[in-house]
C-alpha cells in the first residue's frame, strides 16, 4: 500500500516534467503528505489540457453518500481496478498521475517496534504514480463547490520493497504517461498491463527519523537517511 509520501519539488517544476500547465503555483516541500490531505496530480480533460491541480487524497465515487469514505479510498488495487464499483468509472476515463519523490513504508524491526523507511528512485528523478480521480458533489448542499479527489494505484512489490510491504505504487515509465492520462476510454488490457511492480535497481530504500509517524510533522529532515548508507536496495549511494 502507500500512505504516505513526499511532493518536495514545486509545481512549475512538476508542469515542466509533465508537459502539463501549473494550475497550482505550489511551493512544494511536502515532506510527509497523508491521507485527506491536497496533493498534486496531473489530469488531462475531455478538452485535451493537461494540468497540474490540487486534489484530495482519497476518493470519493460520484455516488457516495458522503464524503467520508475518501478516507478508505486512498489506494486502489491494480488486480480488481477496473472492476470494484468504487474505482471503475474512474479507471475508464478519470485516470491521473501522482508524482512523488519518496513514499514511507514502515519495517517491522520487533513486535512493537517499527523503523519508516523512505523510498526513492535511485537517480532522484521523480515518481510517477498511476492514480485516478473522481468529483463528488454533496447531495444536501447542492450549490456548494465540487470535491475532487484521488487515489493511488498499488500493485505486487517488487524485490526492493518486499522485505517492508507485499504491495507499493505502480510506478509508470515515461512511456506510459500519455496512454495513461488519455481522457478517452482505452482497452482495459492494454491499461493493466502497465500496472506492474517496478524494476529492483529503479528504487532505493533507507531508514529515516520516526518524526514521520506523526503526521503534524513536516520538514526536510524528515528524508535524510540515519545513519551510515550505501548503494543497493537497503540503503543511498555515497555522495
Amino acid at each position: 500500500m502507500c500512505g504516505r509520501f513526499t511532493q518536495q519539488r514545486p509545481s512549475a517544476e512538476l508542469a515542466a516534467l509533465f508537459s502539463a500547465e501549473d494550475l497550482a503555483a505550489s511551493p512544494g516541500e511536502r515532506y510527509n503528505l497523508a491521507p485527506q490531505q491536497l496533493g498534486l496530480v496531473v489530469v488531462e480533460r475531455e478538452d485535451l489540457r493537461r494540468a497540474i491541480v490540487p486534489y484530495r487524497w482519497g476518493l470519493v465515487p460520484s455516488w457516495a453518500k458522503d464524503a467520508k469514505i475518501g478516507g478508505r479510498l486512498i489506494n486502489a488495487r491494480a488486480e480488481t481496478v477496473a472492476t470494484t464499483p468504487a474505482f471503475r468509472a474512474s479507471f475508464q476515463k478519470r485516470r491521473c498521475i501522482v508524482p512523488a519523490d519518496g513514499f514511507y513504508e514502515w519495517e517491522r524491526m520487533t513486535p512493537e517496534i517499527r523503523q519508516p523507511n523512505l523510498i526513492r528512485r535511485l537517480d532522484g528523478e521523480p515518481m510517477a504514480f498511476a492514480g485516478l480521480w473522481s468529483v463528488w458533489r454533496d447531495p444536501e448542499q447542492p450549490d456548494a463547490e465540487p470535491v475532487r479527489t484521488f487515489t493511488i494505484v498499488t500493485t505486487g512489490a517488487n524485490g526492493t520493497l518486499a522485505p517492508l510491504h507485499d504491495r507499493m505504487p505502480a510506478i509508470l515509465p515515461a512511456s506510459a504517461w500519455e496512454a495513461w492520462l488519455a481522457p478517452t476510454p482505452a482497452d482495459p488490457g492494454e491499461l493493466l498491463a502497465l500496472l506492474r511492480p517496478a524494476p529492483d535497481d529503479l528504487l532505493v530504500r533507507f531508514p529515516v527519523s520516526k518524526r514521520v509517524n506523526s503526521v503534524r510533522n513536516e520538514g526536510p529532515d524528515l528524508v535524510v537517511p540515519l545513519g551510515p548508507t550505501g548503494p543497493g536496495p537497503s540503503g543511498v549511494p555515497p555522495g
